[in-house]
């Protein structure tokens, strides 16, 4: 079985991000990046259905610039097989990701795509959707919860009621859910190993696919700094009164 994982790289979520003056973007060019956190989840799931004797390889893929060969070493070291680079000079909206990865599928025949729900950046929480209807593949989103049997996943989602598991049969995508694992520590001679591993390149314009952005950004801007002090109320009839009175319900 071979599996196609995705490794976005985003700003660090720990960190606190800012606006560009001109509200255009967000001051990312120095800003600490790193492996998106669900993919990360996507990763260390499909590394540990390889030691498990489920998957025969793993390939790893990025789009952006040289910088994103970071996340690229991330993976090979969490054990990753192959790690594919794919160049793009600025950003592309989700159905654009869709798109160069249904190409890239088409290339490399995976039977299985493992990928973060969303990215932590944008939370756009779209391009799996996409990637499985473009595909016309099978779809399991949300994954708490992970099996192999008899040749199907068995894919556990936290629903509104409690739980669901679905089985998935191949091929299929399935995004995973930070409750999926929790990521190994990456020791320090697996991260110096990865930094000698090949990484396999393709631009955009070797795949031919259309990234044209579908919309606008007209600007940004951070929260408005909160007005006052909060007050403590000591009950919820307290709250709902004052809420009342506020003219807030």
């Amino acid at each position: 079985m071979k599996i196609l994982v995705t490794a976005k790289r985003v700003i660090d979520p720990n960190i606190r991000v800012q606006v560009l003056p001109d509200g255009s973007a967000i001051a990312a060019e120095h800003a600490k990046k790193t492996l998106n956190p669900f993919d990360e989840v996507a990763i260390e799931q499909a590394v540990r259905m390889k030691e498990a004797g489920h998957v025969s390889e793993i390939i790893a893929v990025t789009i952006g610039t040289a910088g994103a060969e970071e996340v690229l070493r991330t993976a090979l070291a969490f054990g990753v097989d192959r790690a594919l680079l794919i160049g793009a000079e600025h950003d592309l909206e989700p159905l654009a990701v869709s798109r160069v990865l249904a190409e890239l599928i088409e290339r490399e025949e995976p039977d299985w795509v493992l990928m973060g729900k969303q990215a932590s950046d944008d939370d756009s929480n779209q391009t799996g959707q996409m990637l499985a209807q473009r595909l016309g593949w099978g779809q399991a989103t949300f994954a708490c919860a992970l099996s192999l049997v008899d040749g199907e996943l068995h894919v556990t989602r936290e629903v509104d009621g409690g739980k669901k598991t679905l089985a998935v049969k191949p091929p299929a995508v399935v995004t995973a859910d930070l409750g999926l694992n929790e990521p190994r520590y990456i020791k320090l001679p697996n991260l110096m190993k990865a930094k000698k591993k090949p990484i396999e390149r393709l631009e955009l314009d070797d795949l031919g696919v259309d990234v044209s952005p579908r919309f606008e950004q007209l600007g940004l801007a951070e929260p408005q700094p909160r007005q006052g002090a909060g007050i403590r109320v000591e009950s919820a009839e307290e709250l709902v009164a004052k809420l009342r009175d506020e003219g807030q319900l």
